[in-house]
């Protein structure tokens, strides 16, 4: 398994931690992982492999605090770790272990099964929807736009002045738009627009077609009346713009996994601030764009990225090769500063292999 661990100068103070410092953190950090709470000393001390007193650990605690590992979220509370305090964790303290047999098959029935007779998006889909059910986070996929070769296209009017566009394409997808019309515009006009667009479209996808459609527009006159092809143009000019804005789609499944461990009204304004970051498809393209960098796994967490400087979460992810072995795509998870990280790295990572040997098929 490929871990990318980032290669960052040591905060003063951090590489001279003890045994006895870096027990103490260890446990404030696991204790959150697990249940999210601070971590008191009384019932730090107990967890302890060595003998040591409440009053002690506040002092190492207090210590740890200086150096902006851990924090007090209340008054009197336990402790908590920063995001400072994560980082260290992940970077220099987390073990890493192998997936569980149970977790391997899974992905591989789940990803070998949607690959049978489906498209690529469609098992994309499914990866997504797999990583959330193993994870309880969000399950999230990006890659390039696929482009598939067009079987049928036709003109729906839904009033004067628009229609709907349904193109559907020869591996089974659908995508619809919304055209505006020329005012005055006869159904007839729809019917000859699809039929010339039908033509040449068939069996070609719309990146091979466009070029051909806008030569034969030229010499349409004999076939195409002026308003039929002001449609064509349109419906051309439509289908460009969003392609080339977004030449990368994002997958995301499980979004509700989010909802299902709040501990308190800051966690449901924390996840409604990231279910907000998940909807801003452009920067969490553009997130997991980053982990292209590099052939390990990549964690992102809290508001050393943009992206969740306000809903406090974190990302895993890792990027997935073609048959030239070639970077095609990255999937992931996403979810609170409290994910299973140990965990989730080794099986974002195999999932990121399964995908990866199912494109090279």
């Amino acid at each position: 398994m490929s871990f990318e661990r980032p290669i960052r100068e040591p905060q003063p103070g951090l590489a001279q931690l003890d045994r006895r410092s870096r027990e103490i953190f260890r446990s404030i950090v696991d204790s959150y992982l697990t249940t999210g709470e601070p971590l008191g000393s009384r019932n730090l001390s107990r967890l302890l492999s060595v003998s040591l007193s409440p009053a002690s650990v506040r002092n190492v605690m207090a210590d740890l605090e200086g150096l902006g590992l851990i924090y007090a979220p209340h008054a009197s509370a336990g402790r908590l770790p920063t995001e400072l305090g994560l980082r260290f964790f992940v970077d220099a303290m987390m073990e890493v272990g192998d997936l569980s047999v149970a977790d391997r098959d899974a992905i591989q029935r789940q990803v070998a099964a949607s690959n049978r007779d489906r498209s690529f998006e469609e098992v994309l889909t499914d990866a997504s929807a797999m990583l959330s059910g193993l994870s309880r986070g969000a399950g999230v996929v990006v890659t390039a736009k696929h482009d598939p070769a067009i079987k049928h296209i036709e003109f729906v009017p839904l009033d004067p002045d628009r229609a709907l566009v349904v193109l559907v394409g020869e591996d089974g997808s659908v995508e619809n738009r919304i055209l505006a019309l020329p005012r005055g515009l006869p159904s007839s006009a729809l019917v000859e627009a699809a039929n010339f667009l039908n033509a040449r479209m068939r069996g070609r996808t719309l990146g091979e077609a466009r070029s051909a459609i806008e030569e034969a527009l030229t010499g349409a006159q004999s076939e195409l009346d002026a308003l039929s092809t002001r449609v064509v143009e349109a419906g051309l000019a439509s289908w460009a713009g969003p392609n080339a804005d977004q030449p990368r789609q994002l997958i995301v499944r499980g979004q509700a996994n989010l909802l299902d461990d709040l501990k308190a009204l800051d966690d449901l304004e924390r996840i409604r601030l990231l279910l907000e970051d998940l909807e801003g498809k452009k920067e969490v393209i553009e997130l997991l764009g980053r982990a292209e960098i590099g052939d390990g796994v990549r964690i992102f967490i809290g508001s050393e990225n943009k992206l969740f400087s306000l809903s406090g979460s974190s990302m895993v992810a890792a990027p997935f090769r073609d048959e030239e072995r070639k970077i095609v795509g990255v999937l992931g998870v996403i979810g609170p500063t409290r994910l299973n990280y140990a965990r989730i790295v080794p099986m974002v990572d195999y999932t990121a292999k399964v995908v990866g040997s199912m494109l090279r098929r």
